[in-house]
């Protein structure tokens, strides 16, 4: 008999309740917490039933399954997040037939469906069936109690048996909602008998896949062990396996690789170790590693020398033009090696501005000398191992740059160029400079210890050489290791002649053109040095030129192959644009307070003017021009001297009393330093005192003391050569600096009158436009400074 009642409904989401069965779930939903308290209120009677989509929020009638279960409320406990758990009782099977809306809940008017009872002879085999199809699925699942799941079912009522095994079955809800919409009990247990079948299939499969995995791990196993035991046993027979083939060819390595006795030694002793271990530990693998770098490294082998000088002169001049100090100091030292044996080794080092050849020098010398080339980078490098490499504990160690590096080579007497080694630093890792000093001291590097490998290595037969952009930052120690040969900044005319004989014929052919497509004329490369280029070197002419040179290409492109175009100095700005600097020039007219000095920067030479003017004030002395400390007091040393020489200059001995000065360097963004300006400055000031201009075509550079003294300064040849472009025909420099003009390219010394001073007096002489006044007598002084007069001429 069907019966109806109107009960409040919570729908459940992924959950199908069927009656005989227990179910704790959690309501959070305001609406099924209010039908919930409608049912407690009441006689705890409550219906539910699935979603269809479990992900509707606040579902519809037509969001829920018309099929549920009336349930008891066992038990419900109100939780701190405001959510309730509850324990509910499945009772009977019942089916929603109307939805009321209720205080923002739902009640539904439920068909209780009355269970029905089987009279079919079938039933009893089917249970049977069912339950011992349900003890192998619970057998295979790792998800069910075996013991309390065949409890369960140890029933006589065929409607709650299929029931409490459907309720345990792990399918999807959508399954578990047809189990429950059949009334019929045999029907249902058939059913799930199907289910249970399926599923059984599936487990028994994964059981078979996962034994077979752990049959394929235990064959891994087993083979391992009769792996070893084959190996003692043929150990016992005195017979080889593969380790044994390795260890052979090993020691065959070893034997022709013709090392010294003692490494030799170490190296059998090291392969000793490793017969002994498993040939899989990780110990096996380091001692193999060390054994390959210790074959590896070259012990013996030699490159032949070519030590003909005309065929090292004719290399070295193809490769580079001018240059002309370090190619005879090249050649001395073929000469050398020619005469003697065993010459004592020679650590060359190339110091000048970037660009100016140093590192495809070293190239050359390698070419011209027949021997392998290797470079090592030292910019940036920090840490020690870099160049002794990491002791073998370390994980993962390797001998240092120095022994990967003539491993490279394969050869005992390679070039090794070591590149930019001014820029170098330490840090907790060490000092790799300090490093370098075993490296570099020809007295020492015949025995030169790797970390890594542990032994002594004879770098005495290699041909270190050195670069350096500047000096003052590699260590004293190391700096007297090396023999210095500077290289400084090419004159314009050489820089013409660098263009025309490598760089333009590069960039032509760089840029697929041919001589016919393009004309690049000394007056259009001129150009381009002077207006579009400021460095010693010749890289930012290259890239000037190939900028042409790939215009000049596209213009091929477009117009064809018969497109040809002779660049000239006009033309040149028509493609690089607006020049970039401005030719650094003399001034225009002679003018007071207005001195020509020369400056060194790591480009090369510079003009550098000094200002000066007066004030009426108190004697304060003003430097501006972001002047460094040691141009500063230059400037002071300057005016005292001039302070002490008053008499000498027709001044009155107060005359910085009643006056400011104000000595300025122009371009003042740009850091200045140094002594070398000292008499510019001194000049620059004697002229705005005495108001006598002083003259545009003096240039002038060195130090001053108190007493007058010119004292000597470095970077002669950079600023002679500024001076030389800048269209200066006098200089002046100091008298101790006579051996530096040595250095200076014989055409520019012809342009230009030097002036050697040993006191301000000769440079005042030279550097003024008109003599000094005759010296004041003491009258005429103290007049002068009663009355307050300026002195005029």
């Amino acid at each position: 008999m069907d019966l109806y009642e109107t009960l409040p409904v919570v729908p459940l989401r992924d959950v199908v309740v069927f009656p005989h069965m227990m179910m704790p779930f959690v309501i959070g939903r305001p609406s099924s917490i209010r039908a919930l308290e409608h049912a407690l209120g009441k006689d705890k009677r409550i219906f539910l039933a699935a979603q269809h989509d479990a992900a509707v929020d606040d579902p519809h009638p037509d969001d829920v399954y018309t099929m549920g279960c009336v349930a008891n409320v066992v038990q419900s406990l109100k939780l701190p997040d405001g959510n309730i758990k509850v324990l509910v009782e499945g009772v009977d099977r019942a089916r929603a037939v109307e939805w009321k809306e209720d205080k923002g809940f739902y009640r539904v008017v439920v068909k209780t469906l009355a269970r029905q009872r089987e009279t079919s002879g079938d039933v009893e085999a089917t249970m049977s069936r069912v339950v011992s199809l349900f003890e192998q699925y619970v057998k295979l699942s790792n998800n069910l109690h075996y013991d309390a799941m065949v409890a369960a079912v140890r029933v006589d009522d065929p409607g709650k048996l299929a029931d409490t095994i459907a309720a345990h079955l792990l399918v999807g809800v959508d399954e578990k909602q047809n189990l429950l919409e059949i009334v019929s009990p045999l029907e249902r247990l058939n059913r799930i008998a199907g289910i249970l079948e399926i599923e059984v299939d599936k487990l028994q499969v994964d059981r078979r896949i996962q034994s077979r995995v752990k049959k394929q791990m235990e064959k891994a196993q087993k083979e391992y062990y009769l792996n070893e035991k084959m190996k003692a046993i043929q150990k016992e027979l005195g017979r080889k396996d593969d380790k044994g083939n390795e260890i052979d060819e090993l020691k065959k390595k070893i034997e022709t690789s013709k090392m010294p006795k003692d490494v030799e030694e170490k190296a059998q002793q090291e392969l000793k170790r490793l017969e002994a271990m498993p040939p899989m530990s990780a110990e096996a693998t380091v001692s193999r590693n060390y054994l390959d770098w210790l074959i590896a490294v070259p012990w013996h082998k030699k490159t032949r020398e070519n030590r003909d000088l005309k065929h090292a002169e004719t290399v070295l001049n193809e490769d580079h033009y001018g240059l002309d100090k370090i190619k005879d100091r090249i050649l001395e030292f073929l000469a050398v090696r020619t005469l003697v044996k065993k010459p004592k080794a020679t650590i060359l080092t190339f110091s000048g501005p970037p660009g100016v050849g140093k590192t495809s020098l070293a190239k050359s010398i390698a070419r011209a000398m027949n021997r392998k080339f290797v470079r090592l980078s030292l910019g940036g490098v920090r840490d020690e191992a870099e160049i002794r490499g990491h002791r073998r504990t370390y994980i993962g160690a390797f001998p240092g740059q120095i022994v990967q590096m003539m491993k490279k080579a394969g050869t005992l007497n390679p070039v090794f160029l070591l590149d930019e080694v001014d820029k170098m630093s330490m840090d907790f890792r060490g000092d790799p400079s300090a490093a370098l000093l075993e490296v570099l001291d020809p007295e020492q590097n015949s025995t030169f210890l790797d970390h890594y490998l542990d032994v002594e290595f004879d770098l005495s037969h290699v041909m270190f050489i050195c670069t350096a952009n500047v000096l003052h930052t590699v260590p004293q120690a190391l700096r007297d290791r090396m023999e210095v040969l500077q290289l400084a900044g090419y004159t314009e005319l050489e820089k013409i002649e660098i263009a025309r004989r490598f760089l333009v014929p590069k960039a032509v052919e760089g840029a697929g053109l041919t001589s016919e497509n393009i004309v690049i004329t000394d007056a259009a490369i001129s150009t381009i040095i002077q207006r579009y280029t400021r460095e010693a070197g010749v890289r930012s002419l290259e890239r000037e030129i190939s900028s042409i040179c790939r215009k000049v290409a596209r213009k091929v492109v477009v117009e064809g192959g018969s497109f040809s175009e002779e660049i000239g100095a006009e033309q040149v700005t028509a493609y690089l644009g607006v020049p970039r600097f401005r030719p650094s020039a003399a001034e225009e007219q002679n003018e007071v307070g207005i001195a020509t000095g020369l400056a060194w920067t790591e480009v090369g030479g510079e003009l550098l003017v000094s200002e000066a003017t007066l004030m009426t004030g108190k004697g304060k002395l003003t430097l501006t021009g972001k002047l460094g400390d040691v141009m500063q007091e230059s400037a002071q040393a300057a005016l005292s001297y001039v302070r002490s020489r008053a008499a000498e200059l027709s001044l009155p001995e107060d005359f910085h009393s009643k006056i400011d000065i104000h000595v300025h360097v122009p371009e003042g963004a740009i850091p200045k330093d140094g002594p070398s300006a000292g008499i510019t400055m001194a000049t620059a000031l004697v002229s705005a005192l005495t108001k006598i201009p002083a003259r545009r075509d003096v240039a002038m550079t060195g130090e001053i003391t108190l007493r007058g003294k010119v004292l000597p300064i470095g970077g002669v040849k950079e600023k002679v050569l500024a001076a030389h472009r800048a269209g200066v025909t006098h200089i002046v420099l100091p008298r101790d600096n006579e051996k530096d003009l040595a250095d200076i390219p014989k055409n520019v010394l012809d342009a230009l009158d030097l002036h050697l001073v040993s006191t301000m007096d000769e440079v005042l002489r030279i550097a003024l436009a008109e003599p000094l006044p005759p010296r004041l007598s003491a009258a005429v002084v103290a007049d002068v400074v009663d009355t307050g007069d300026a002195i005029t001429h």
